[in-house]
């Protein structure tokens, strides 16, 4: 447990305002997500993940002014990501100030589309974000893209093993069950895939309150992602830094 874990807030983009649902659903538009850039990283935040939760389905990609305006008013790292098809659009966010760029759909599509942005952007700037769900009926994990809308038939696991081979340098593990529900994290999910990969994993989907990121780290994860408990005033990101470090957890305060 010596490694340092850190605390990422999620800031999920819907008509270019900061927005939260359940389950990837029920979306509510919260407010500017230059603004909650700003509050977070004097807040304690280690990082940001910008997702535009519609750019997938709506066959475009994150807009690259949006990313211009955070990077100018924050200094810590902002990955982004959200309906990313090509190299081209991976390459235009970095030039664009992103530190990080993450892909899910696009990758699922085409896993070659992740050795060939790692050959030329090298693997600690690129992400593979895998959405799933667990089947209940065979207790499998599957793949699902386009924001969550359509299951493939990939085991997620295995499709962990196989972005870690193809060069990712993380991946951004959220469960759809858990998501926005505050009851934890899915520990099962990361256990499994922390048991399976050896890049360093971001659990997302479901934190609640401080044990739940507890119990998320001893499963494995190096990362902890969430946005419900920040974005409705539940903790600060410090607030929740001092407890963890309390249970013991290796955090930056």
């Amino acid at each position: 447990m010596n490694r340092t874990k850190r605390i990422i807030a999620a800031l999920d983009i819907e008509n270019g305002m900061v927005s939260k649902g359940t389950q990837f659903s029920n979306v509510k538009n919260l407010g500017n997500p230059v603004d909650f850039a700003k509050k977070y990283e004097a807040e304690g935040i280690d990082e940001l993940v910008l997702l535009d939760i519609n750019a997938s389905n709506e066959n475009r990609k994150v807009g690259k002014e949006l990313v211009k305006a955070i990077v100018q008013e924050i200094s810590i790292p902002l990955t982004v990501g959200g309906g990313l098809k090509s190299v081209a659009d991976i390459v235009e966010l970095i030039e664009n100030g992103a530190n990080k760029v993450f892909v899910n759909s696009a990758a699922v599509g085409n896993p070659n589309l992740i050795s060939e942005a790692v050959k030329i952007l090298g693997s600690s700037k690129i992400i593979i974000a895998i959405d799933t769900k667990k089947d209940l009926s065979t207790s499998e994990y599957f793949v699902y893209v386009h924001g969550g809308a359509d299951k493939v038939e990939i085991n997620a696991i295995d499709w962990a093993k196989e972005c870690e081979m193809l060069g990712a340098g993380e991946l951004l593990v959220t469960s759809i069950d858990t998501d926005g529900m505050r009851n934890g994290y899915d520990l099962e999910l990361i256990r499994k895939i922390c048991e399976n990969v050896k890049i360093p994993v971001i659990a997302s989907g479901g934190a609640g309150n401080s044990k739940d990121f507890y119990d998320v780290f001893e499963a494995g994860a190096d990362a902890a992602l969430a946005a419900s408990i920040f974005h409705f005033g539940i903790y600060t990101p410090l607030m929740l830094k001092r407890e963890l470090k309390e249970m013991g957890i290796n955090v930056r305060v």
